[in-house]
């Protein structure tokens, strides 16, 4: 995001991020947070969301927005107020189709008061109507966005504040809902969500498309794209929709980019044989144009958005298993708190090595290798624990490349078929809902039937370079000396940098 520089899968400099927010208290009242650990302001608590409806109007040229959203909630307890996280201007709330009053709380929590209080277990359908300039519009120092303005449109997008600049949300992982997104543009705009697009119809010179998202989805995960875009619409052999979006910005670099992209029915099969069947039903991604100024990918479910920059040394099919990875750690089971990040940046920079593997581009061993020679036994990274980074390294480099490592010494100490066992349970025990980091060591004890405290102590949560023989069993680190460099290395490492260090963002 502008605010970053490149990196996969998450959107902001924790640092940045503890210098923009503003202070919060611990107190559970209308305007305080769901109560993540790092980021205690974020989400709210009360009610549970079930669906979000946005009817959106979207000029590119003077970047005004126009929206009516639509939630459908229960209410969780009894509720005499609640609040959403939003920015933008709010012209109206109704609450159970009666007017209800608002007001701001801090810089980021818009507090309703319904005309009559909602009882626990009771409906809350709240509809909120707004327009605003969603570019103009700051948070703390302004050094964080999830709205980056194109000159032909827009891209919303951000980890892990991401719907506050364009549609008020309960915005945390814990609370996952479906979408319906209706976007009114100018005709010759492409509109880009998440899900299928379920239609497009043209009149009086504007577009509207409708997407669907029927599968539920943390409110990070979703996504707009308005612009300029060549898109390609396709099915898979399964029969699973393929929406395919490129910036007509892209000049040289679309080549490489559809060169990567258009593998992703590939990619997901060869996964598939990993993590159990893809949860979704629809594929694709968005390739932002090189003036979007969009320094990171993210895994916005069923179609992630990339850089430009990850195609600029030809084609990158790494960074496209990374994000095709997250579908299913970290959209199909997501985070319980932003502290089990590990999970989804483990994960899906191992996946990476999996396909090189795959490709005969260089063995998972061979990049563990690599990657553990990397860092010199003093060098800061070691320093940071992937299991429990701190909310100022939430996208540490050490959580890609480090956690990595824990999820491969994890392979070796268990063996593969407890592994591929594993990988698989996780995905249906926990499936379309969070999880964390301990109740993941719990199922790989329970599914290996081995004590794994020592090697978890070791990779997720002690400072300092793990030592060669107590590594894993099994001597997974197998080199003393520095190997030779994969084929892959250079392009996972490319990656790696535009993706934790925008997060760095």
């Amino acid at each position: 995001m502008p605010r970053r520089r490149l990196r996969h899968g998450g959107t902001a400099l924790a640092a940045l991020l503890l210098a923009a927010a503003p202070a919060t208290t611990a107190a559970a009242a209308p305007g305080d947070g769901i109560g993540d650990p790092y980021f205690p302001s974020y989400g709210n608590t009360g009610y549970d969301v079930e669906h979000y409806d946005l009817r959106l109007g979207y000029t590119p040229d003077s970047d005004r927005l126009t929206g009516t959203a639509t939630l459908v909630a229960e209410a969780t307890e009894d509720l005499d107020s609640f609040s959403l996280d939003f920015l933008l201007d709010v012209d109206s709330v109704r609450v159970n189709g009666t007017p209800a009053d608002f007001e701001r709380s801090g810089e980021h929590k818009l507090v309703i008061t319904p005309a009559r209080p909602v009882a626990e277990g009771g409906q809350l359908t709240v509809v909120v109507k707004y327009a605003d300039v969603p570019s103009t519009v700051q948070w703390g120092d302004g050094s964080v966005t999830g709205w980056n303005r194109t000159p032909d449109g827009a891209i919303a997008l951000g980890q892990p504040e991401a719907s506050w600049w364009w549609f008020p949300a309960n915005d945390h992982p814990r609370d996952k809902a479906t979408f319906d997104v209706a976007v009114t543009v100018p005709e010759g705009t492409s509109a880009v969500s998440n899900g299928v697009l379920t239609g497009e119809t043209t009149r009086a010179g504007k577009t509207t498309y409708t997407w669907r998202q029927d599968r539920p989805s943390t409110t990070y995960l979703a996504t707009l794209a308005v612009g300029d875009y060549e898109t390609h619409e396709d099915e898979t052999g399964s029969g699973l929709p393929v929406y395919n979006a490129y910036s007509d910005d892209l000049g040289s670099l679309a080549g490489p980019a559809k060169a990567s992209i258009e593998r992703g029915e590939e990619i997901v099969e060869f996964q598939e044989e990993t993590f159990g069947p893809y949860p979704y039903n629809a594929l694709g991604g968005v390739v932002a144009g090189q003036a979007a100024d969009l320094g990171f990918a993210l895994e916005t479910q069923t179609r992630p958005v990339y850089s430009h920059a990850f195609f600029e040394r030809g084609s990158n099919p790494y960074v496209v298993a990374h994000e095709l990875a997250h579908q299913w750690w970290g959209d199909n089971v997501s985070v319980a708190g932003w502290q089990d990040i590990w999970i989804n940046e483990g994960f899906a920079s191992y996946a990476e090595w999996m396909w090189s593997e795959h490709e005969g581009e260089g063995t998972a061993q061979e990049l563990a290798d690599y990657t553990y020679h990397l860092y010199p036994e003093d060098d800061p990274f070691w320093e940071v624990a992937p299991g429990d980074p701190g909310p100022e390294n939430v996208f540490h480099s050490a959580v890609y490349d480090r956690g990595a490592l824990a999820v491969h010494a994890l392979r070796q100490e268990i063996g593969d078929d407890a592994f591929s066992e594993l990988l698989i349970a996780w995905q249906e025990q926990y499936a379309h809902g969070n999880a964390s980091v301990e109740e993941f060591i719990a199922l790989s004890e329970e599914v290996s039937g081995q004590d794994l405290g020592d090697l978890y102590d070791t990779w997720l949560y002690t400072p300092g370079r793990p030592a060669l023989d107590t590594a894993a069993a099994d001597a997974s680190i197998t080199t003393r000396t520095t190997p030779k460099e994969p084929a892959s290395w250079e392009r996972i490492h490319d990656n790696h940098d535009l993706l934790h260090t925008t997060a760095t963002e």
